[in-house]
C-alpha cells in the first residue's frame, strides 16, 4: 500500500487570501446521529460513546450526537437520553441534538441540552412524507419549538433538505428553497443548514442557490451546507460553498449516513475527505486527520463493512 504521508501529501499552501476562501472553516460532524440513525446495525450504548469520545478527542468540537425522535421510527437512537446522560464533557465541545417536535423538545429539555436542530423541508412532497404535513403546516409545528427553545436560552439550528433536487418533485426552484429557509430562520434560528438530500446538487447548483438566499437578504454568514456524495458530488460542491464565503460544513466521519426517508441518498460527506481538501486548501479546521481516520476504522469495525471514506481507505486501509 502507497505511504501517501511518505509523500508529503496533501500539499498544503498558506492560509488563503482574504475574500477567497474562510480562513477557518467549522466542521459540524454529523455522524453520530446522521450517520448512525440509517444503519441497519444498532450499535450499543457504549459503542456510542465511545465513538463521540474518538471524534472529540479528534478535535472535532461540534457533535450532533443523537436525536430526539420516536424509537419507532428511528430506533437506532432510542436510547437518546441514556446517551445524554453519559457524554464526556469536553471544554469547547458542543451536543447539539435533533428535536422533530414539542415532544422532542421537552425531552432535550429534561436532559439539560444547550443546543437543538430542527429539520424542514423545501419540497410538498418530501415534508408529507418526512413530517407527516405539507410545507405551510410545518412552520406553524416548528414555530412554539423555537419560540420555546430560544426563550429558554437554547441555541438553534434549522435544516432544509431537499435544497437541490427531490426524487417526487425533482429540482426545486431556488427562489422556493430560499423563502423557505428565510421563513425558518425568521421563526428563531440562527443558522440554516442546506441539505442535498438525495447527493444530486452540483457546484453550479449550489452558486445559484447561494445567489437566491442572498437575494431574499439571507447572507453566507447564517448558512452551512450539507452534502450527499450520490454521485460523487459532495467535495466539489462544498468548494463551491468555500468560494461563496460559507464557513460552517456538515460532514460525517467515515461517510456514514444517508436518509432514512430517501432511499435514493448514500452517505454523507466523509469527514476526513473534507479535512485533507481543507488542509491542501490552507484552511484552518482544528482535526486531527490520523487520529479521526483511526476513529472510523474502529467504526467501521463495529458496523461490519469498510468506511466509505476514500481518504480512510487511502490511510487506515478500511
Amino acid at each position: 500500500m502507497t505511504d501517501f504521508r511518505a509523500l508529503g501529501l496533501p500539499q498544503r499552501v498558506p492560509a488563503p487570501e482574504p475574500g477567497a476562501l474562510p480562513s477557518r472553516v467549522t466542521i459540524w460532524e454529523v455522524g453520530p446521529r446522521d450517520g448512525l440513525q440509517n444503519e441497519s446495525t444498532t450499535l450499543t450504548l457504549d459503542v456510542k460513546l465511545e465513538f463521540l469520545r474518538r471524534l472529540a478527542a479528534a478535535g472535532l468540537s461540534v457533535l450532533e450526537a443523537t436525536s430526539f425522535v420516536s424509537p419507532r421510527w428511528v430506533p437506532q437512537l432510542a436510547d437518546a437520553a441514556e446517551l445524554i446522560a453519559a457524554l464526556p464533557q469536553v471544554p469547547g465541545v458542543r451536543y447539539p441534538v435533533l428535536v422533530p417536535n414539542e415532544r422532542g423538545l421537552d425531552r432535550a429539555l429534561e436532559a439539560g441540552i444547550a443546543e437543538i436542530a430542527i429539520f424542514g423541508s423545501a419540497t410538498e412532497s418530501f415534508a408529507r412524507r418526512n413530517l407527516n404535513c405539507g410545507m405551510a403546516e410545518q412552520f406553524a409545528m416548528f414555530e412554539p419549538v423555537v419560540s420555546r427553545a430560544t426563550s429558554a436560552g437554547l441555541r438553534v439550528r434549522g435544516y432544509l433538505s431537499m435544497c437541490f433536487g427531490d426524487p417526487w418533485e425533482g429540482t426545486p426552484d431556488p427562489a422556493s428553497v430560499a423563502e423557505t429557509g428565510r421563513r425558518l430562520l425568521d421563526l428563531g434560528c440562527d443558522q440554516l443548514s442546506l441539505g442535498d438530500t438525495i447527493g444530486v446538487a452540483t457546484p453550479g447548483q449550489v452558486e445559484t442557490l447561494l445567489k437566491a438566499f442572498d437575494e431574499v437578504g439571507v447572507g453566507v454568514d447564517r448558512l452551512a451546507v450539507h452534502f450527499h456524495d450520490t454521485f460523487g458530488q459532495a467535495l466539489s460542491n462544498t468548494l463551491a460553498a468555500l468560494r461563496a464565503g460559507v464557513s460552517t460544513v456538515d460532514s460525517s466521519a467515515g461517510g456514514l449516513g444517508g436518509c432514512p426517508y430517501a432511499e435514493s441518498a448514500t452517505g454523507n460527506l466523509a469527514t476526513e475527505d473534507l479535512v485533507w481538501m481543507l488542509d491542501g486548501l490552507g484552511i484552518e479546521h482544528g482535526v486531527d486527520l490520523d487520529e479521526l481516520v483511526r476513529t472510523s476504522v474502529w467504526m467501521a469495525r463495529q458496523l461490519g463493512r469498510p468506511s466509505a471514506s476514500r481518504v480512510v481507505t487511502a490511510l487506515g486501509g478500511s
